[in-house]
């Protein structure tokens, strides 16, 4: 186009040197020289226009995809909570196992009594009827303590909270008596945390002692971190690292000690 400009002007520096048909037609080649310039132009600019629509696309997708990943990421700190939290039952279940084991052993030992008591009582049922005597009745506390257990394996929570509270009031001072109140908070597991905090709390401070406070404690805590009262699930916790440093929990509670950030 610049070419032609310059043979344009020199035509005319000529004056009159060139006919009027070389000059129309040097005008001619110019204009089409400009239109095909612009043509050029807006074929540029079209392609031009396309790079940044590609562009702006992948910016756009790229956004996308990063808050997707942002979202991915929660759910993924969520799942692993959640993995954390089974974790947490499932090493309950394994302590509570543990316990189970104790628990039938000692079951079997006190059928075996039953059993021999069983054979020699219509000998002295005979001894008491001839003498006058009147023989006990009704359940013992360890009877009632363990109807009351299977109860509650079976789901039936009502009647085996009603056996052991039945059992606290005959036999307030049982050994069983720990373990009826454990129990009774467990029952309320599902249905009133509130209720099961106050039976583990008095397994807590009346019997300290008991093979039952470390897991009461402990399941205070877990109920204190449902609630989000860090500072109280912390304050649990700990309690069962100092008071019950052997225990179970007490290895259940450092590690959520830890995941709490202490």
């Amino acid at each position: 186009m610049i070419r032609a400009r310059w043979a344009l002007a020199g035509v005319l520096a000529l004056g009159g040197c060139a006919s009027q048909g070389a000059v129309t037609r040097l005008q001619t080649d110019v204009g089409l020289l400009t239109a095909e310039t612009a043509r050029r132009d807006s074929a540029l600019a079209a392609q031009l226009s396309e790079v940044i629509d590609v562009q702006r696309r992948m910016f756009d997708t790229l956004v996308a995809t990063r808050e997707g990943m942002r979202g991915l990421r929660g759910d993924m700190q969520n799942d692993l909570y959640g993995v954390q939290q089974q974790l947490v039952q499932l090493q309950e279940l394994t302590g509570q196992s543990q316990r189970r084991l104790s628990e039938l052993r000692t079951q079997l030992e006190v059928r075996g009594e039953q059993i021999q008591a069983d054979t020699s009582r219509p000998a002295q049922g005979g001894a008491a009827g001839q003498g006058g005597a009147a023989t006990p009745s009704g359940p013992s506390a360890e009877q009632m303590y363990q109807t009351s257990l299977q109860q509650l394996r079976r789901g039936s929570a009502s009647t085996a909270r009603a056996g052991l509270q039945a059992m606290l009031q005959q036999h307030p001072q049982h050994e069983r008596v720990p373990d009826a109140l454990y129990f009774i908070g467990e029952s309320f597991s599902a249905q009133n945390a509130d209720s099961s905090a106050a039976y583990y709390t008095r397994v807590v401070n009346d019997h300290p002692q008991s093979a039952r406070a470390s897991t009461a404690l402990y399941k205070l805590g877990l109920i204190a971190e449902r609630r989000k009262d860090l500072d109280a699930a912390r304050d649990a916790y700990g309690r069962v690292v100092q008071a019950y440093p052997r225990s179970d929990e007490a290895a259940l509670a450092r590690d959520r000690l830890k995941t709490l950030g202490r």
